[in-house]
């Protein structure tokens, strides 16, 4: 029952952070402040009442549309909300026992996936301040907390998360160039390989791998859909890049090991 409720506690916490990265989603990609000013409905610029901004219940309650302006509200807020909320729970019943800093640091890394995963199905682009800020504090953390990478020692650590990161940069580069020499055109963007680079500095290069040839069986799949109902030719990749670190993070050592050991 304790577990329970921590658990309970873990996704209304997570809810909350969820509310929050939909601010981030929505104003990041307009050069906008996150932090002031309050949130507002984007039609009528209506400040929001505390009690209509309570993840998820508010949209229910309010049926999906503004107590002001009657707009409707997109269906990614509470998503967003649910996704985050979940994702938290499954991190700290897999990494939180004993408030390991694993679990702050891996949610931490899964709220700039959920934001980069967003904001690029929106405008095809992710910010250079999730990619590289993610990439510069996982270096940064992984020499203050070793531990990230099962050791004592912080060089040893830092130079895990360094290796994680050009590696799993240099996959999707060389992905990108062969790409552009086989179908004569881009194949893959520069922010693809920055998110790619955060990846690979909070997993390590084994797991990097692990991401790097999951995310094409979603990528091609949505692709394949995707050019067959509206001729499309380019997807967003950073959302399958993301999933698929995800899984890599949950799974990857068990793929690891049914396909080596």
């Amino acid at each position: 029952m304790e577990h329970f409720a921590e658990k309970i506690f873990v996704f209304v916490i997570g809810a909350i952070i969820g509310s929050f990265l939909n601010v981030c989603i929505y104003r990041m990609p307009a050069n906008k402040s996150i932090i002031f000013p309050p949130s507002h409905c984007p039609k009528c610029n209506k400040n929001i009442y505390w009690y209509d901004n309570i993840p998820v219940l508010s949209y229910l309650i309010l049926l999906g549309r503004c107590r002001f302006c009657r707009e409707k509200i997109s269906m990614r807020y509470p998503v967003v909300e649910l996704v985050t909320a979940s994702v938290m729970v499954a991190l700290f019943t897999v990494f939180g026992a004993g408030g390991s800093v694993k679990f702050y640091v891996y949610a931490a890394f899964a709220s700039a996936l959920i934001v980069a995963t967003f904001i690029d199905l929106d405008i095809n682009e992710i910010p250079d301040s999730i990619s590289l800020g993610g990439l510069a504090s996982a270096l940064a953390l992984s020499a203050i907390f070793p531990a990230l990478f099962d050791t004592t020692l912080r060089i040893v650590s830092f130079t895990r998360s360094l290796t994680g990161a050009l590696i799993g940069a240099a996959t999707i580069y060389s992905m990108g160039v062969f790409g552009k020499i086989l179908f004569k055109k881009e194949a893959m963007g520069g922010g693809d390989v920055k998110l790619m680079a955060m990846i690979g500095a909070i997993l390590g290069w084994k797991l990097a791998l692990v991401t790097f040839f999951v995310a094409p069986v979603f990528g091609a799949a949505v692709g394949l859909f995707m050019k067959l109902k509206d001729g499309r030719e380019t997807i967003a990749y950073g959302p399958y890049l993301s999933l698929a670190a995800m899984i890599a993070l949950f799974f990857g050592n068990n793929i690891l090991g049914f396909l080596f050991y």
